[in-house]
Order: structure tokens, then C-alpha cells, then sequence
């Protein structure tokens, strides 16, 4: 026991005189050793990102603080990156000889960063390149240990003890400028405080954020919001993609970063005041949400990153537990899940954001439901996509409609179409139109072929087709654009007659919502709704309904039209305007019309719609009798008589 005490206190004592040594070794030729460092980055700095890196003086303060002054970074050809007057900082010694490096300390006075685009020209770029030095692995990245490093890494970096004024940074891309200038910066005791202007080309404001932050245990609690009365406006956004947004104010809580098991944990929570929002794909007006919040709880494992089912998304009085993941296992997985708890359908309907439904103000509604959606699309086995959802409703009931009355398509109503927002002629639905045509003196041919090509399974489904949005989500993510809808009758119907045609995500929404409304409700008959759906439908230039088709292209009544006519109506719904364009300058279908209309008639036989023996009408060819006929370029056949004496003869010089 004596040997074992005594070998431990040379062990002890030899450890205390090589850091006595290290630590007076380091005093000597501190100097020199931050000099070399200076110098390795500045020659690093030019060789691989082609820049000038210089330091006018540094100096060491104290036994672990560095001084330095006179700090600029400038890409040769381009703007300076950052200038800096004046840095001082200090690092925690235990933290740095066990090469886990400390900011104790952060001094910044009189400074910018400022990223430039001019033309084509970055004075950023070079420090986007991948480092060609950089070994590429195959090896998958274990998400959790990755992420963890990083954020010890991040967080170790940012001081206990901070102190910047007047440091700005500056934007310029082409002309589009923010510059957001920090006027003071305290972390002090654990409590955060700022004071920063915003000048820009559009407005100027002055924000503050204050809080608590402890980046040693990880923790935070900071809010953001304007030091002048009104809401934050969103810098650079408005200029560069249009998009004017603006909030109250944000709040962000980081309650909990912890690894263990091999898993890393995120807990806490982010909310947001009036948040408000404005682009032209989102919605024709600006969008509100009052207040929104989101209890997070992040899982990173080796192979996976995920927001956990635990997670409460709360807007207005709506709450939901979103459930997101990316797996990387064996396959490469995206899953998503929603789950919607009881909830009263009139908190659903308030807590709409305003702007973004419309038609749903002033809508009120009775009883209860829940909601689950389930998504799965695993990369390498597309065609295998999991799309399932389900709402369960008591006694759910709709008193009172807002802007959108459905209840009107049960009787006579004006129906403008809107092109280019704008409105079209006025058209009755109903018998007072001599246009106006029943399903009973429609051709059964039409009925056929148009719910062949638009929706074969109209009087089965209730507003949605599963398997069509399943395809059509990944005929989507495969071409990495919205190339493929997935639109039923009933779904053409809301657009039409209670919709825009604008392409924003407010009206699709919208459109989703009044479908289940529609069909679910009973509110008008399946026969009712086609029929509405033949006489308003565009059918070619400000031609709308069958009654008024009929006649431009046959000069026929709806019921007197033979098949080879209905297959050509049905096929031209989709655009209606370019029906010439099926048509060659001999006034013949062209080989993609004709093939089109051979598919389709083989498809209608498959299903049992047309028996073989109704399609003598190939034998026939497409006559446009009516006034259509007139934008069918025909190319006039020269009928001059040819003279039987040949030129060579007649004029033989």
C-alpha cells in the first residue's frame, strides 16, 4: 500500500512539472507561437481562397487574453469579406491544453462583414468550395455524434462574458441592401441584451434582443422584437423574392441538449407573435397568424433525424403533434405523421389564418373531430408511397357558411368565370338559359367519355382519390416540380364556381377543405353536381357549358351528338382555348389527336363503357361544322388547271 501511495505521488508530481513547464514554456514564446499562427492563416488564406488575410498588431493581455487590432479579410478581385478595429478574447487554459478550446471572453469594437453579388461576381465564393484536400468517405455520418460535436464545438466558441459595439452587417446583392448595424452587444451574468438598426432600401427600424443564455449548459431563453412600436419587418426578403413578412415578435427556449444512449435530445420550445405574410404564390392578400407556437423535441441517432411525436405545434387554438423523419438505414425514408386530437370544429375554423381562407370568415360550425395523416416515401422503392388519412367527426355540422355559400349549387345561380382576375360574362345555371342543358338531354356518349378522361370513379369517391394524389406525389418529387395534379370533378367544380383560377397555395387549401365540405355533407347530389359541372365548364374562347359547345363546334343540340364528337369534347377540357392546334391544315385530326382518340376508346371498351360494335365511327372522319371552324387554319388547295404544253417546248430559244 505504502509503494502504491508513493508511486502515485511521483506519478502526481511528475504530471504538475510538465504543465509548470508547458505553462512556462508558453509564456516565453507565446509571442512567436502567435505570430507563427498569424502567419500559417494568412498563408493559408492565399493559396486557398485566393485572399488577404492581415493582422496589424496582436499582442497577448494577462496570462490568457489576446489583443488584436486592425483585423481584415478581402478575396483579391472583390469586396472585403470583414474588417475589424479592435478584438479581445480569452480562453479558458484547462480547457485549452485538454484541446477543448474556451472563449472566455469577447471583445469586439468597430467593425463589418459584408457579403457582396455583383453581377455574377461573390466575395464570398471561395469559401463555399468544397476544401479539395478534404477526404470524401463513404461511410455513413452518425447523425447524433456529428450534431452533438458540432453544437459543443459552436457553443464553446460563443463567451460567458461579451462585449461588442458598432459592428454591422452588410448585404449587396445587385443593388438589394440590408445592412444591420449591432450597436451594443452585452452577455453578461447570463443575460443577454442588444441594440441593433436595420436600414434597408425599403425601411429602416431599430431591434432589440434580450434573454438568458448559458452556452456552457446549453441553455437559452431569448426574445426578439422592435424597440419602436409596430411590427419587425424581414430584411432583403421583399427585394430578392418578393416576399413581405413581418412579426411581432420570437421567442426561442432551448431548455435541453443532452446525448446519451447514442441518441441526442433538443427540448424546448419557439413561438411568434402576428406574424404576417405576403407573396403572390402563398395568397392574393396578406396572411395573418396571430400567435404560433412550437413545443420541439429533436431525436438524432446514428442513422436518423426526427421531430418527435411528443412535439405540440400550436396555432391560434389548434394543436397538432407532428412526427418527421429521415432515415437513413438500410434505405434512404421520409416519413411523415400528424395527428390532430378531439377538437372543436369552430376552434378549427377561427384559428385559420386570416388571408390564407377567405372564403372560410364567417363560417360557423358545430361538433367534433380528430385527424391522422400517415406518409411514408422510401427513395429507392417509390412506387411503394404510404398516403393514408383519416377523420373521425361527431356530430360535425356546418350552420353557417362564410363567402362561400355551397348550398347554392342546389339552385339558379350567375356563374362568372375569372381569367387573368378577370371576370367573364354572366352565364344563369339554370332553365331560364336557353343554353342551359339537363343530364337528360345530354348525349349518354358525353357523360361517358368525360368521366372517362376527367374522373372515371365520380360517383364512388367522396371529393379525393387516394391512389391519384399517391402518384401524383411522386410523379412530383421525382421531377422535383409540380408536374402531375391530381383533380377530381368535385374538386373542379369548387374551383370553379366558388374559386379563383390563381395558382396559390391559399386557393388550393381552400379547395381541399370546401371538396370535404361538399361531399361529405351531401350538400348537393352526385347527378347535381355533373350537371352543374357540363354547364359551366369552359369548353373554348368564351364558350362555357355543353348547350353553347355544341353548337360552336357541330351545330347540334348536347343530345344529338354522335360518339366521334364526344370524344373529341372530352378530350379538349383540359385546354379548351388550343383545340385548333388538334387540327392540320388539311382540316384533319393530327396523328397525336387521332392516337389520343384511339387510347381513349380502348379504354372506354376495357372498362365496359362502349360496346366494340358502337365504333363505326372510325370509319368517319371529325367534321367542325360550327363557328369553331373558322380558327382552323385550312390551307386553301390550288384548283388551277395545268397547261399540257410544256414550257421546254413552248419557249425554246
Amino acid at each position: 500500500m505504502k509503494n502504491y501511495k508513493k508511486t502515485l505521488r511521483i506519478i502526481l508530481a511528475v504530471v504538475s512539472l510538465i504543465i509548470i513547464i508547458s505553462a512556462i514554456s508558453f509564456l516565453i514564446f507565446r509571442d512567436s507561437i502567435l505570430e507563427s499562427a498569424i502567419e500559417r492563416t494568412s498563408s493559408k488564406m492565399e493559396k486557398e481562397y485566393n485572399s488577404t488575410f492581415l493582422i496589424k498588431k496582436a499582442s497577448f493581455e494577462g496570462l490568457s487574453g489576446i489583443s488584436l487590432q486592425e483585423i481584415t479579410l478581402a478575396p483579391k478581385n472583390a469586396d472585403t469579406l470583414f474588417k475589424i478595429q479592435s478584438m479581445k478574447t480569452s480562453v479558458t487554459i484547462w480547457g485549452l491544453l485538454l484541446g477543448d478550446i474556451q472563449l472566455g471572453t469577447l471583445e469586439i469594437q468597430n467593425g463589418y462583414v459584408q457579403l457582396t453579388k455583383k453581377g455574377n461576381l461573390k466575395n464570398f465564393a471561395a469559401f463555399l468550395k468544397r476544401d479539395r484536400n478534404e477526404e470524401s468517405s463513404s461511410n455513413k455520418k452518425d447523425y447524433a455524434d456529428f450534431t452533438y460535436r458540432l453544437l459543443s464545438k459552436v457553443l464553446n466558441l460563443v463567451p460567458t462574458d461579451m462585449r461588442i459595439k458598432n459592428l454591422t452587417f452588410k448585404l449587396d446583392d445587385n443593388g438589394k441592401k440590408a445592412n444591420i448595424a449591432i450597436q451594443n452587444l452585452v452577455l453578461a451574468n447570463k443575460e443577454l441584451e442588444t441594440a441593433i438598426n436595420v436600414q434597408t432600401n425599403t425601411f429602416s427600424q431599430r431591434w432589440e434582443i434580450k434573454g438568458f443564455a448559458d452556452p456552457r449548459n446549453k441553455k437559452a431563453d431569448i426574445r426578439f422584437f422592435n424597440r419602436d412600436t409596430g411590427a419587425i419587418k424581414v430584411p432583403y426578403f421583399d427585394e430578392r423574392y418578393n416576399l413581405i413578412s413581418s412579426f411581432d415578435s420570437i421567442r426561442l427556449n432551448i431548455e435541453n441538449i443532452d446525448k446519451s444512449s447514442g441518441e441526442l435530445h433538443i427540448d424546448g420550445f419557439a413561438s411568434i407573435a402576428n406574424l404576417n405574410i405576403n407573396h403572390k404564390k402563398i395568397a392574393s392578400k396578406d396572411v395573418l397568424i396571430k400567435n404560433a407556437r412550437f413545443d420541439y423535441r429533436f431525436l438524432l441517432g446514428s442513422n436518423f433525424i426526427s421531430i418527435d411525436s411528443s412535439s405540440t405545434l400550436q396555432f391560434n387554438k389548434v394543436k397538432f403533434h407532428p412526427y418527421v423523419a429521415y432515415q437513413t438505414d438500410e434505405d434512404t425514408v421520409y416519413k411523415l405523421k400528424v395527428k390532430i386530437p378531439k377538437t372543436k370544429a369552430q376552434d378549427f375554423i377561427t384559428s385559420l389564418p386570416d388571408g390564407l381562407f377567405s372564403n372560410f370568415q364567417g363560417m360557423e360550425a358545430e361538433g367534433t373531430f380528430a385527424y391522422d395523416l400517415d406518409f411514408e416515401y422510401n427513395q429507392n422503392k417509390p412506387n411503394a408511397i404510404i398516403f393514408d388519412s383519416n377523420l373521425q367527426k361527431e356530430k360535425l355540422k356546418v350552420v353557417k357558411y362564410g363567402a362561400a355559400n355551397l348550398t347554392k349549387l342546389n339552385s339558379e345561380f350567375i356563374y362568372r368565370a375569372i381569367i387573368n382576375n378577370v371576370a367573364q360574362r354572366p352565364i344563369l345555371i339554370g332553365n331560364a338559359n336557353p343554353n342551359y342543358t339537363p343530364m337528360s338531354a345530354i348525349a349518354p356518349y358525353l357523360k361517358k367519355c368525360v368521366l372517362t378522361t376527367e374522373d372515371p370513379s365520380f360517383f364512388s369517391h367522396r371529393g379525393f382519390i387516394n391512389e391519384a394524389f399517391k402518384q401524383s406525389i411522386v410523379k412530383n418529387i421525382k421531377t422535383k416540380k409540380f408536374s402531375r395534379g391530381a383533380s377530381t370533378i368535385s374538386m373542379q367544380l369548387i374551383k370553379n364556381v366558388f374559386l379563383t383560377r390563381e395558382k396559390t397555395l391559399s386557393r388550393k387549401l381552400e379547395e381541399i377543405l370546401l371538396v370535404y365540405i361538399l361531399e361529405n355533407n351531401r350538400i348537393a347530389s352526385k347527378e347535381r353536381m355533373l350537371e352543374v359541372y357540363f354547364n359551366i365548364i369552359e369548353w373554348g374562347p368564351n364558350v362555357y357549358g355543353i348547350g353553347e359547345a355544341s353548337h360552336y363546334y357541330f351545330q347540334k343540340r348536347p343530345a344529338d351528338l354522335s360518339l366521334n364528337e364526344c370524344l373529341f369534347l372530352a378530350r379538349i377540357i383540359p385546354s379548351p382555348r388550343r383545340f385548333m392546334y388538334q387540327f392540320n391544315d388539311q382540316g384533319n385530326l393530327r396523328d397525336f389527336a387521332a392516337k389520343q382518340v384511339t387510347f381513349l376508346t380502348n379504354l372506354m371498351i376495357r372498362r365496359g363503357l362502349l360496346p366494340i360494335e358502337d365504333t363505326v365511327y372510325k370509319a368517319l372522319p371529325l367534321f367542325i361544322t360550327g363557328p369553331a371552324k373558322s380558327l382552323i387554319r385550312v390551307k386553301i388547295k390550288d384548283t388551277t388547271a395545268l397547261d399540257s404544253i410544256q414550257i421546254s417546248d413552248e419557249f425554246d430559244f
